[in-house]
Formats: C-alpha cells, structure tokens, sequence
C-alpha cells in the first residue's frame, strides 16, 4: 500500500506526467489537471479516465490483468474505479480502437470482406480473381446452416 501512498504524495507536491492521452481516442491530456481524479473525463470523446486500461500496471492477460499484486480485483477495466495504486501510462493511444481494427482483419481474413489482401477479389469491383477456398466455402456452409439461410448464395 505505500506504493501507492507515495506516488500520491509525489503528484500533489507538483509531479506532472508528460505526455499522457486518451486510452480511448488517443487525444492528448496536457490540458487535464493531474493528479487525475476519479471523475476526470476525456475533453474530446468524455471517457473515463481514471481507468484500469490507462493505467501503468494494466496488463491483460496476468493475474486480474494487473501487475500491482496488492491492488483489488477490478473487473470493469474501462469503467472508473477507487484504485489506490492507479498510476496514468503515458503514450497510451487508443488501444480499444486498435484491438477492434486487428479483430476486424482477422474475421476478413477468414470471411473475406473490403479491406487489403485479405479480400478475395482483385479490385474493389466485387469480381473474384480467383475461386474462394475450401476452407472458406465450410465456414460459409456452417454459417449458413447456423442462421438457416443454407438456400442464399453469398
């Protein structure tokens, strides 16, 4: 607990973290007061911003995705919470927008769709350049007998 006690201490004597942005939009927090209180918001997108998901210790896939063994299990990582130990990670930029643009190529990936190379036409047309692949024509099949539209043509 004295982690963060003294971090506290050390902000309000004047401790400024440069650099810090939205988790969200990524927009820059100079002009946000620090030390950042719990009701703090985003002056551009108004999200929350004393949030697990901007916080230094914020790491997904340990233990209560957070590297501070003392501090409680938070289970809204986006929400604003009553941390002690809440520390603001500069150079954040928003992370959730980056997650859903990697989940959104993996899905085009494996459907195909508008986006890069992983579309199965050459151009923007809609014209195949090539057959789609075995692979692709199962999922579309157990897609489609899935949601009952086993008559539709993609």
């Amino acid at each position: 607990m004295l982690g963060g006690i003294g971090f506290i201490a050390k902000t309000v004597v004047g401790m400024k973290i440069e650099g810090l942005k939205c988790w969200h939009c990524g927009t820059s927090l100079d002009a946000v007061p620090q030390p950042i209180g719990r009701r703090e918001e985003c002056p551009s997108c108004t999200s929350s911003l004393h949030v697990c998901r901007m916080c230094e210790f914020y790491a997904p896939g340990t233990g209560k995705n957070c590297r501070e063994p003392m501090a409680d299990d938070i289970r809204e990582k986006e929400g604003t919470n009553f941390c002690d130990f809440f520390r603001p990670q500069p150079d954040l930029t928003g992370q959730s927008d980056a997650d859903a643009a990697a989940s959104r190529a993996k899905l085009e990936a494996l459907f195909g769709g508008k986006g890069g190379a992983a579309h199965p036409t050459g151009s923007d047309t809609g014209t195949p350049s090539q057959a789609p692949s075995p692979e692709a024509e199962d999922a579309r099949k157990k897609l489609a007998s899935v949601f009952g539209d086993s008559d539709r043509e993609p």
